[in-house]
């Protein structure tokens, strides 16, 4: 009698908790074989090579205390999935559906390849709260192109249930083991972790540790000094948590969750425009951008003389993360009053954060740079502003620029 065999190919969804592609295959087969493959056709900065090491290095010894272990290849992911499939006797392929051009590219050919093995592929929430596409405007239109209606409609949606953690994971298949992901990211270390280490573990680890300040996010996330935010972006962007289980979770911040809610809104924004970080989302946005590399470079190092400024591009540079209220002022310095292009500025942020997320990057740039979806195109952020508003005593920039 054949044993009913399934591979759970993981992309940004490194974790256990809250995972339905896993969780279903748990449910429904008696061999499950967990797969993560590098693709070296994607150009990945050592910051982020680093973090997404530590991520599988923690996956691995969550699924082997469950009783399983992971498989990590190197190559194109359709092709390793289907030939792996194949060689176990797979009679399916589970995945999270996600919604950047690269994957919806991933998506579509492995749809196709497994038609043609006669494989069969099912696609999985779990990469934002409410999946893209489940809420669109009444007034017509494929999705929201402002944030306040989607955010009402948003929390009128009722969200799935978090998907069950696995207590054990059913076995790999005879003469199947477990990889080193080590040997598949040549180069990456996980002996000298960053500011931020990787993985499910590290996520769930300091989020508990900063629950109890979750109550008071409102009033605490835009001290710049304070450091007062969860810092979850680059956990959320890798998947090692789950956007559904934040959002959710008892004593947490109407503001926090908001926070939550953009993140959807942008992936929505993203997968009905894919040219988001290329092309102008705005109909009719005026782009007359100027050209001088030698301000640019003054930017990306820190280095224009306005302190505000200068802090978070060397806070950026230091830990691949910056406070979201030194982001603003950083892009809005940039486009409206260098008028560079905010492609260079996104380009920038993008070789440097961990949590460097196709939609959030880009949305984030466009609504700074008065091209997206910001209903008032021409706001600025006044670093001298910012700096008496959220850092009065000059504490951030003391700590990154040293004056």
């Amino acid at each position: 009698m054949r044993v009913k065999t399934v591979v759970v190919l993981f992309t940004r969804d490194l974790r256990v908790h809250d995972q339905p592609a896993l969780a279903a295959a748990c449910a429904a087969y008696e061999r499950v074989v967990p797969l993560f493959v590098v693709d070296p056709s994607l150009a990945v900065p050592d910051n982020r090579r680093r973090f997404l090491l530590e991520c599988l290095l923690d996956l691995r010894e969550n699924l082997r205390g469950r009783g399983s272990d992971l498989l990590v290849r190197t190559g194109d992911p359709v092709a390793e999935a289907v030939r792996l499939a194949k060689r176990v006797g797979a009679t399916g392929i589970g995945l999270t559906e996600d919604y950047g051009p690269y994957a919806l590219r991933r998506q579509d050919r492995l749809a196709r390849a497994c038609d043609r093995e006669r494989i069969a592929l099912k696609l999985f929430p779990g990469v934002t709260v409410v999946p893209a596409g489940q809420l669109r405007p009444s007034t017509g239109g494929d999705h929201y192109k402002v944030f306040t209606p989607y955010y009402r409609a948003w929390q009128g949606h009722r969200w799935r249930s978090p998907a069950a953690t696995p207590r054990t994971v059913p076995p790999l298949p005879d003469g199947v083991t477990g990889s080193d992901p080590q040997r598949a990211l040549s180069g990456a270390k996980a002996e000298s972790p960053g500011p931020m280490p990787g993985g499910e573990t590290e996520a769930l680890r300091r989020f508990r540790a900063w629950l109890p300040q979750a109550a008071d996010y409102a009033g605490r996330h835009d001290d710049m000094a304070g450091d007062a935010t969860s810092r979850m972006s680059p956990y959320l962007h890798f998947g090692c948590v789950s956007p559904l289980r934040l959002a959710t979770v008892g004593g947490v911040a109407d503001a926090f969750v908001r926070q939550l809610c953009w993140r959807d809104f942008y992936t929505q924004v993203l997968a009905c425009f894919p040219k988001l970080g290329t092309e102008a989302y705005r109909a009719g946005a005026q782009e007359q951008w100027h050209d001088d590399a030698d301000a640019l470079a003054a930017w990306q190092a820190g280095q224009t003389g306005v302190p505000l400024v200068d802090a978070g591009m060397r806070q950026l540079a230091a830990e691949g993360w910056m406070h979201n209220r030194a982001r603003l002022v950083t892009a809005s310095y940039l486009t409206k009053t260098l008028g560079l292009d905010w492609r260079e500025g996104a380009a920038w942020y993008a070789r440097l954060l961990l949590d460097a997320d196709v939609a959030n990057n880009f949305g984030n740039w466009q609504w700074v740079a008065g091209t997206g979806t910001d209903t008032k195109p021409y706001r600025r952020f006044s670093p001298q502003r910012q700096t008496e508003r959220y850092d009065p005593d000059g504490a951030y920039i003391q700590r990154w620029t040293g004056h």
